[in-house]
């Protein structure tokens, strides 16, 4: 799997979506991948109900996210 920049994962475009970040080439707001997998969905569903989102793109979100956590330090 290729390494994708977060920069060519989303956008957010003050037409698109109310300006929220969205997957790059869709109109999927990166707040569903979070919803749905807060409520026990899984990537393969989540990519099966949003087929214009692609796999690289989640896993890319997931391993930013990751990336932010281990930075944090707790006081």
């Amino acid at each position: 799997m290729k390494n994708l920049s977060i920069e060519n994962v989303i956008e957010r475009d003050p037409e698109k979506v109310s300006g929220q970040w969205v997957f790059r080439g869709t109109r999927v707001p990166l707040a569903a991948l979070f919803e749905n997998l807060k409520d026990g969905a899984s990537i393969d569903q989540f990519l099966e109900w949003f087929p214009g989102v692609k796999r690289e793109q989640v896993l890319a979100i997931l391993d930013h996210e990751m990336a932010s956590l281990n930075q944090l330090t707790v006081a």
